[in-house]
């Protein structure tokens, strides 16, 4: 099982907003394909998988506030 966590993003970005999901639990998805669209305090940017398989589980939702470094969907083979 791998994790997806929210990337660092310059210096100064702490946290970033989850605006959308592409992605749901059951959805395959592939490396470097986007799974959801994020917005910090300058920039609206997409979050990419980095391995190819399904996802399990998101741990967070639309509209959430997540740290830098922090997962936010778990996913399978």
């Amino acid at each position: 099982m791998s994790e997806i966590v929210v990337p660092k993003w310059g210096l100064t970005v702490e946290e970033v907003t989850i605006l959308e999901w592409y992605k749901k639990p059951g959805d395959p998805v592939a490396a470097d394909e986007p799974v959801c669209l994020v917005e910090t305090d300058k920039v609206t940017q997409e979050i990419v998988s980095q391995v190819d398989g399904t996802v399990l589980e998101l741990l967070a939702e639309d509209g959430d506030e997540v740290p830098i470094g922090q997962p936010i969907a778990k996913l399978g083979p």
